[in-house]
């Protein structure tokens, strides 16, 4: 059976109109968009009939057959969403030559050439993940594409250029003369490259652009068996101040622009929205959304609404493009740990280890870092040393360095509190942020986390003796494989993905494939742990990760919260240890609050699941609240103690200082649900 998009068209919209009055998910509704909804759901009502057997809680805007394994209590389903080939300028993908289509073999369970090279440059390895993924965003960089490939295809016009003709002497060199455009505020591309219009770049952006979309169209398994999900996706690469103010753009289906809205086309948010607005119309049939990632590194740049005047009508359309656009952001990747930093000033709360974990940035250590200068021809390296502090009211500089200050905005948990802090202020929360996790792989091996057989995910992180050094932007030693993203999604489709996402019914990972699930209500009976029909009665009782929970009129009302995981079981997993509750919260005087809540495990044991049904009695109807649910894993060896073993008597100092923490405790994040008076 094929299914149309006007097929289902009513049956999705009434059930998205319920979710906006009932909320299923996603941001609190203002009354226009309620209407909006209502008259698009009467539209269509009048114009399409609908197969009651048939219809399925998935908007569809693609013909494909129908998914097999469906269920309308949503399965869990990992991926990666954000991976780099050889179409990227920064990518150690262009020296084992790995394409879009080697990742997403990979990411089936196929096998690639890697690292090492032989003396004429060639890959001699290979290397397969552990176990397949279920989905896959390609994110190539959407800046250079067209630079890149006029430097390294012969028959370019400036193929033999000096610029061109330095950028091909070294991997790392060409990559930071490109950079340098876009750690400014008002990028430009570079004429001597691409002429004074930029014109030359733009047009030989389309080729490596349509090789990524093709990838992701043959990969993609439209078949009732629905094995693999493929989406069409780039990066938005803005590093002004040498921040990261990065996004990873995901289309819906192959409805695209004709190319990326990249950081040179719109160096800061609300432009990016708007010229993919432009450039991307539901006419078309084109749907995106935005997820920004390494916010530990952003200097301050995650607030809302930079280089916007804060007048409350630039705050109010602001909040409610972002909550359109950006659903969700990733909490972590190999370049570090975004969740939360201890010392905060503007939070009240205990200080929490595991925020520690994978953490390049603390308040109150030293930082030493090089920074880069880059003139075409030389690359300058000059120490730098400083301690890290809060920003306060400016942002800051070289977070990709590892170096600068740190905002509230820059974690997601403290940033939750800065959103909820502005609803009180603006009715939108401009923070309301599901979360995913990924690689950000740049060798084409998406999901490429196993601690005991990482390879490395950038340049300069080629064997053992390479990934044991200090990298630049907190590459080797200070890096780590990565995580995952995870959805709970009705099917594996591309709509159902998106949707899920959009929702915010998703979770990351540090790369295990810990199972976390996560509702909250007001009625939630104390033994649903026990019960068969769990998820049923969570959704039809309570709102799932991501979600809305509503005011409750009675004076005694508490939340019931259930929080379940299901632990790895896959090769080299352990067993789970403890469910915590991040709970956050702005009280009646202002101040932002945090408590991290044991609830189940913690006793040593070791456990294949935990559930328990936890009331807050603490809560005060008042406050602005959000929890999540964090699973964590009993410790298991840190990567680099598999390349230290590997070295044997060669191994470097860093193996035997106690420098960095011979284990880690792996994982698992839902999204918030919010709760606002």
């Amino acid at each position: 059976m094929k299914l149309q998009f006007s097929a289902y068209k009513l049956h999705a919209a009434l059930f998205s109109l319920l979710c906006l009055l009932a909320a299923c998910g996603g941001s609190e509704p203002a009354s226009d968009v309620v209407d909006e909804a209502a008259d698009k759901a009467t539209e269509i009502s009048a114009a399409a009939e609908i197969d009651a057997n048939n219809a399925r809680l998935v908007t569809y805007t693609e013909s494909r057959e129908a998914c097999e394994n469906y269920t309308p209590n949503r399965m869990p389903l990992f991926g990666d969403v954000h991976v780099h080939t050889n179409l990227s300028f920064d990518a150690a993908a262009n020296t084992i030559r790995a394409t879009p289509e080697d990742a997403h073999r990979y990411a089936r369970g196929e096998a690639i050439a890697f690292w090492p090279l032989d003396e004429a440059g060639n890959p001699v390895g290979e290397y397969k993940i552990d176990r397949p993924l279920d989905f896959l965003a390609v994110t190539d960089h959407g800046e250079f594409l067209g630079e890149r490939r006029l430097c390294v295809q012969e028959d370019s016009p400036v193929y033999n250029s000096e610029i061109c003709q330095v950028y091909r002497t070294d991997e790392r060199q060409g990559m930071m003369m490109l950079s340098q455009s876009i750690t400014v505020e008002n990028p430009e591309r570079i004429p001597s490259l691409c002429g004074e219009d930029s014109q030359l770049c733009l047009d030989w952006a389309k080729t490596p652009w349509q090789e990524a979309i093709d990838a992701a169209e043959q990969a993609y398994d439209r078949s009732s068996a629905c094995e693999f999900t493929s989406f069409v996706a780039y990066e938005y690469t803005g590093t002004p101040g040498v921040s990261n103010y990065h996004r990873n753009v995901i289309f819906r289906n192959n409805k695209v622009p004709e190319r990326p809205v990249s950081y040179i086309d719109a160096p800061y948010d609300s432009a990016l929205w708007k010229g993919l607005d432009a450039e991307c119309t539901s006419d078309d049939g084109c749907e995106y959304l935005t997820i920004p990632h390494n916010s530990n590194l952003a200097n301050g740049r995650m607030k809302p609404y930079m280089r916007l005047d804060p007048t409350m009508e630039n705050r109010v359309a602001y909040a409610k493009k972002r909550l359109q656009r950006e659903p969700i952001m990733e909490i972590f990747q190999h370049k570090g740990n975004s969740e939360c930093i201890n010392g905060l000033s503007s939070v009240l709360g205990a200080p929490d280890e595991l925020c520690d974990i994978e953490a390049v940035r603390k308040i109150g250590r030293e930082e030493v870092f090089d920074s880069v200068a880059a003139d075409g021809a030389t690359t300058q390296l000059t120490e730098t040393r400083l301690v890290t502090e809060e920003c306060g009211a400016e942002v800051g500089e070289n977070g990709m360095l590892g170096a600068g200050c740190v905002d509230a905005s820059d974690f997601h948990r403290s940033s939750l509190l800065v959103g909820l802090a502005e609803q009180r202020e603006t009715g939108l929360n401009p923070a309301k942020l599901g979360v995913v996790a990924a690689t950000d792989t740049h060798t084409a091996s998406p999901g490429s986390v196993m601690e005991d057989d990482w390879r490395g995910h950038v340049t300069g992180e080629a064997n053992p003796a390479e990934r044991l050094k200090p990298g630049l932007l907190t590459s080797g030693i200070d890096g780590n494989a990565g995580g995952l993203a995870g959805v709970w999604a009705m099917e594996n489709s591309r709509d159902a993905i998106f949707e899920a996402m959009l929702r915010r019914e998703v979770f990351g990972t540090t790369g295990t494939r810990i199972v976390p699930r996560f509702f909250a209500g007001w009625d939630l009976p104390a033994d649903l742990c026990e019960r068969s029909d769990m998820a049923e009665v969570g959704y039809a009782q309570g709102v799932p990760m991501g979600g809305d929970l509503m005011q409750n009129d009675s004076a005694d009302a508490k939340p019931m919260i259930l929080l379940s995981a299901m632990a790895d079981n896959g090769p080299g997993a352990t067993q789970l240890d403890k469910l915590q509750l991040i709970k956050g919260w702005v009280d009646a005087e202002g101040k932002k609050h945090n408590q991290v809540i044991d609830v189940a495990g913690g006793d040593g044991a070791n456990h294949a699941s935990l559930c328990v049904v936890y009331r807050d009695e603490d809560f005060v109807a008042g406050d602005s609240v959000y929890y999540y649910l964090r699973a964590v894993e009993h410790p298991v060896k840190r990567w680099h103690r598999y390349d230290c073993e590997a070295l044997g008597d060669k191994a470097p100092e860093v193996c035997s200082n106690g420098s960095y923490p011979d284990t880690v405790r792996e994982l698992a994040w839902s999204s918030p649900i919010w709760y606002q008076p």
